[in-house]
C-alpha cells in the first residue's frame, strides 16, 4: 500500500493510485476549456509519481507517527521530478517528433514545478533549470517506481495510447503550439496546481473527487431578479428624467449586444450612467446564452470590489455566490525550499497545508477581483497565483476602469486578454469612462469590429455633462487657507467632498476641519475595508438630508462609489481621476449644473507619486487651454477628444508601454522570448536543445505590477463575535478547511496592507503580533483607530498605485 497523504485529524490515508487518478480527472476537466483535456490530464496523471518510492512512504509515515525517529531532513526525498524525467526519458529522443518533445517541456514543466514555480528553459546564466532537474536529479529507486506506476495505475501500452492523444491535441495548435507555448504552460501548470490541491482538499473534507461536483451557475435565474428590479426604476417618480432615459437605453444596447458571439468589446458608459449593472445585464444575458462558466469583474481599486460585489450581491439576491478576492491574505512561500517551492511539506495534511488549501480557487460563478491579482496571475511568482489562471477560461471577464492599467504593463495585459478571448473562449468586455487608445502599442488587443457598444459616444457624453469645472490652480493653496474657504463657502456649497493626493495632507486637513463648527468625515487606505464601509454608509445617509458636511479623503471614492455630493473640491492629478472626481458631484443630475473646483495644493510632496505627478502637470496646461478656448475640446473637458490628448502626452511623458527589468545589468524588454539563445548557442558546440526559450523563474522573479511591496495584516477593528479579533482567533484553531475558507473570505474585510517601511516601523514599536511561524499578522488594538485606521505616522506613501490593491509579498 502506497500513501499520498494523510489526514491530521483521524490519520486517514489516500493512497498514491487515487490521488493520481482523481487528480487526472479534475485537471481534463479543467484542461478540456482549452481543448488539452489530455496534455491536462497527463500532468496530473505524473505529477506525484515520486511517492511511490521507498524513500518516501518511510519519510511520509516517520513525519506522521514517529518524527522523532525521523531519519531525513527536509528536502531528503524528492517525489516531484520522478513524473517529468519518465516523460523525458520516454519522449525526448533523437526519434521523437518537435510535438512529442514540446509536450515533454509543457508537462514535464508543470509536473517538476507543481510544489514551487515553472523552471527556466534557460536562465541569464545560460543554463537549463528545467533540463538541470530532469536529467541531472539522481532519483532512488526509479525503476521499482515506474513498475509500481504501470502495475497500480495504468498500464504501459494504455499510458503510451495517453500521450499519443495528448500529442494529438497539441498538433491541432498548429504554429500557436509553439509561438504560444508560454500561455500554453502556464496553463496547463494552472490545471494541475488547482487539480492537486482541490483533491488534497476533498480529501480532507471526506467528499468524492470529481469535477461534476461544482453546480451550474444559475445565470438564467440571476437574469431575471436582475430585470425585475431594473423594470421597478421604471415606477419610480423621476423614471422619465433625461438621465434616467439615457441610462436605460444604455443598459439595453448591453442587452442586445449579449447576442454577439464571443468577442473582445468596449463599453464608453460616462461616470454615473450606471456602468455596473449594465455590464452585469449583458454578462448574464450572455453567460446563459453561451454556457459560460462564470463572470469575473476586474477593478484598478479595491475600493469599487467592496462597493460594486455588494450591489451585485443586492440586485442578484446572490449572497453566497459573490466572491471578493482582494490579496493573498497567506503567504506561501515563507515555507518554501528554494525552486522546490512547498514540496517537502506534501504528505501529511497539517495546519500549513490546511491554510494553502483553503485558499480561494476562483470556482465562484461570479468574482471581484483587482487588476494587479489579474497580472499576477499570467506573470508572477507563485503557484498559488497561476492555479487561478485556467478560471479565466470560458468566462466573461469584465474590465472596469480599463484606463488604469499601469503603463509599462500594457503589453503584457493585451497579450493576456487576447489568450483569454482567441484561446481559451472568453468574452472580454472593456469598461471606461475615459476609453484612452492605445495607438502605437506593439502587442495590440484584437479587438472585434464594431467593438464598441455606445456608438453615438460624443453625444451621450454631453448628454451626462452634470458639472461645471472650476480652475483654481492659478495659486496654490494650503490647508489652512483650504479650511477657510471651505468654512466660508459651505453654506453655499452644501455637502462638499474634499479629495487630496496624499494621506498625510487629508489626514492634516481632516484634524484642522475638526476644530470648526462643521460634520467631518474621513476616508483612507489606511482603514480596513469593513471600517471605510461604515463610514460610507454614514457619509451616504447624511447626504440623504441635504446638510451641508465636508468629507474629506485620498482618491479611493473617485471610482465605483455610489455618492453624490453637492460639492467637489479635486487637487490637480491626471485628467482621468479629475473627471472621476467629477463624477461625485451632482451624480443623479438633481441640478442643472454643479461646481467641481480644481486646485493646485502646496502640501502634497509628489516626488515619489510619478504617476500623479505627471498626470498633474499635463492637467494643469489642458484646464488653462480649455478655459481659453472650451471649443477645442467640444466644450467637454472629460470627453472623448480630451481624454485621447491626455493619455496620448502621458505615454510619451512616462516613456514606456512594455514590461522592462535589469537582469544580471542587461535590460530585458520582453518577458518571456529569452535573449539568451543567441548568448548560448555562441558559448557551445550544439545549439540549444529545447524548443521552449521562456525563462519562466526569472521574468515571475521581476515582475511587479507595481513596484512596491506590501504585507497584509489583520487589524482588530469590529466586535468580539464578528470583527478581526474573532478572525485570528479561528485561524488559529484546528478548524476543518471548509471553516477556514470561510475565515479567510471574512478576514478580507479585516486587512490593510502596508509597505515594507512601514511594516519595519510597526514591528519595532512592538505593534505587530505574529502567529503560525509568521503566517498571519495582527496589529494590536492600541495601534488601530477608529477615526485614521492603522495609525502609520505621517510618511508620505511612495507610489500613487497605492489605490491598486498590490501585489503581496508579505510576510505570512
Amino acid at each position: 500500500m502506497f500513501v499520498a497523504h494523510y489526514r491530521e485529524r483521524d490519520e486517514k490515508d489516500q493512497l498514491v493510485r487515487d490521488h493520481l487518478l482523481e487528480t487526472m480527472c479534475l485537471s481534463e476537466g479543467y484542461g478540456s476549456k482549452l481543448n488539452v483535456k489530455h496534455i491536462a490530464g497527463l500532468a496530473g496523471l505524473l505529477h506525484d509519481l515520486g511517492k511511490y518510492s521507498d524513500d518516501f512512504q518511510l519519510y511520509l509515515y516517520q513525519a506522521v507517527f514517529e518524527p522523532e525517529k525521523s531519519i531525513f531532513q527536509r528536502g531528503d526525498v524528492d517525489h516531484a521530478t520522478a513524473g517529468g524525467k519518465l516523460l523525458y526519458e520516454k519522449y525526448y529522443t533523437k526519434d521523437s517528433s518537435p510535438h512529442e518533445k514540446l509536450l515533454v517541456e509543457v508537462v514535464g514543466n508543470a509536473i517538476i514545478s507543481h510544489h514551487g514555480n515553472l523552471h527556466d528553459y534557460i536562465t541569464p546564466d545560460n543554463e537549463s533549470q528545467f533540463l538541470n532537474r530532469i536529467t541531472k536529479e539522481k532519483l532512488h529507486q526509479f525503476e521499482e517506481v515506474k513498475l509500481r506506476f504501470y502495475e497500480e495505475v495504468i498500464s504501459e501500452i494504455e499510458f503510451e495510447a495517453y500521450v499519443v492523444k495528448a500529442v494529438e491535441e497539441l498538433e491541432q495548435f498548429g504554429s500557436y503550439a509553439i509561438d504560444g507555448s508560454f500561455f500554453l504552460t502556464k496553463f496547463v501548470f494552472s490545471c494541475l496546481v488547482d487539480a492537486d490541491r482541490t483533491n488534497t482538499r476533498e480529501f480532507e473534507l471526506g467528499v468524492s473527487s470529481t469535477i461534476t461536483t461544482h453546480e451550474k451557475p444559475e445565470f438564467k435565474r440571476y437574469y431575471h431578479t436582475l430585470m425585475k428590479y431594473l423594470k421597478s426604476l421604471k415606477q419610480k417618480e423621476n423614471a422619465d428624467e433625461p438621465i434616467n432615459v439615457l441610462r436605460r437605453e444604455m443598459s439595453e444596447k448591453c442587452e442586445k449586444y449579449a447576442n454577439k458571439p464571443s468577442g473582445i468589446y468596449t463599453l464608453s458608459i460616462p461616470t454615473g450612467g450606471g456602468k455596473t449593472l449594465a455590464s452585469l445585464r449583458y454578462a448574464l444575458k450572455h453567460a446563459e446564452k453561451y454556457g459560460k462558466d462564470r463572470i469575473i469583474y476586474i477593478v484598478p481599486y479595491t475600493t469599487i470590489i467592496e462597493q460594486n460585489a455588494q450591489e451585485v450581491r443586492c440586485r442578484l439576491d446572490a449572497a453566497d455566490d459573490v466572491l471578493e478576492y482582494h490579496s493573498n491574505l497567506v503567504d506561501e512561500t515563507v515555507w518554501d525550499l528554494g525552486d522546490k517551492g512547498d514540496e517537502f511539506e506534501d504528505g501529511h495534511v497539517t495546519k500549513k497545508q490546511k491554510l494553502k488549501l483553503s485558499a480561494e480557487d476562483f470556482s465562484a460563478p461570479i468574482i471581484f477581483t483587482t487588476m494587479v491579482q489579474f497580472l499576477n496571475v499570467f506573470y508572477a511568482k507563485g503557484n498559488r497565483n497561476t492555479r487561478r489562471l485556467h478560471n479565466f477560461s470560458n468566462s466573461i471577464i469584465i474590465f472596469d476602469e480599463v484606463q488604469k492599467v499601469p503603463l509599462h504593463c500594457l503589453s503584457l495585459f493585451n497579450e493576456a486578454v487576447n489568450f483569454l478571448h482567441q484561446r481559451a473562449q472568453s468574452s472580454i468586455l472593456l469598461c471606461t469612462a475615459t476609453q484612452q487608445t492605445l495607438g502605437d502599442i506593439a502587442y495590440k488587443l484584437v479587438k472585434n469590429e464594431n467593438d464598441e457598444i455606445i456608438t453615438n459616444l460624443p453625444a451621450i457624453g454631453e448628454s451626462f455633462k452634470r458639472v461645471n469645472v472650476v480652475d483654481k490652480t492659478k495659486k496654490q493653496i494650503n490647508n489652512d487657507s483650504l479650511v477657510e474657504w471651505t468654512m466660508e463657502s459651505i453654506k453655499d456649497w452644501g455637502s462638499t467632498l474634499i479629495i487630496l493626493n496624499t494621506k498625510r495632507v487629508v489626514k492634516e486637513l481632516y484634524e484642522k476641519l475638526q476644530s470648526e463648527n462643521i460634520q467631518v468625515f474621513h476616508l483612507s487606505t489606511s482603514m480596513c475595508p469593513a471600517h471605510r464601509n461604515d463610514q460610507l454608509e454614514q457619509i451616504k445617509k447624511k447626504l440623504e438630508f441635504n446638510i451641508p458636511f465636508v468629507c474629506v479623503t485620498t482618491a479611493l471614492i473617485e471610482a465605483g462609489v455610489d455618492v453624490d455630493f453637492k460639492c467637489v473640491v479635486r487637487s490637480l492629478t491626471g485628467l482621468d481621476s479629475i473627471a472621476q472626481a467629477a463624477g461625485r458631484c451632482n451624480r443623479n443630475g438633481d441640478d442643472d449644473s454643479r461646481d467641481v473646483f480644481v486646485i493646485d495644493h502646496a502640501e502634497e510632496d509628489l516626488d515619489k507619486l510619478i504617476d500623479v505627478k505627471a498626470g498633474k502637470a499635463i492637467s494643469k496646461r489642458m484646464i488653462r487651454y480649455y478655459m481659453k478656448r472650451p471649443s477645442c475640446y467640444q466644450h467637454n473637458l472629460f470627453g472623448e477628444i480630451a481624454m485621447r490628448e491626455f493619455f496620448e502626452i502621458l505615454r510619451k511623458k512616462r516613456g514606456f508601454l512594455h514590461y522592462k527589468k535589469v537582469i544580471n545589468n542587461d535590460e530585458h524588454h520582453n518577458y518571456r522570448f529569452s535573449d539568451f539563445i543567441e548568448e548560448y548557442n555562441e558559448n557551445n558546440k550544439d545549439s540549444f536543445p529545447l524548443v521552449q526559450k521562456s525563462s519562466m523563474t526569472t521574468a515571475a522573479k521581476h515582475f511587479t505590477a507595481i513596484d512596491q511591496k506590501t504585507t497584509s495584516i489583520i487589524v482588530p477593528y469590529g466586535n468580539e463575535s464578528n470583527g478581526g479579533k474573532s478572525i485570528i482567533a479561528d485561524l488559529g484553531s484546528n478548524n476543518i478547511i471548509d471553516d477556514l475558507s470561510y475565515t479567510l473570505k471574512r478576514a478580507q474585510q479585516y486587512t490593510i496592507n502596508v509597505f515594507e517601511h512601514e511594516l519595519n516601523d510597526l514591528k519595532n514599536k512592538n505593534a505587530i503580533i505574529s502567529h503560525l511561524d509568521d503566517a498571519v499578522l495582527e496589529l494590536r488594538e492600541n495601534w488601530y483607530s477608529e477615526e485614521y485606521g492603522v495609525e502609520l505616522g505621517n510618511g508620505e506613501l511612495r507610489n500613487l498605485m497605492y489605490y491598486f490593491q498590490l501585489p503581496h509579498h508579505s510576510r505570512f
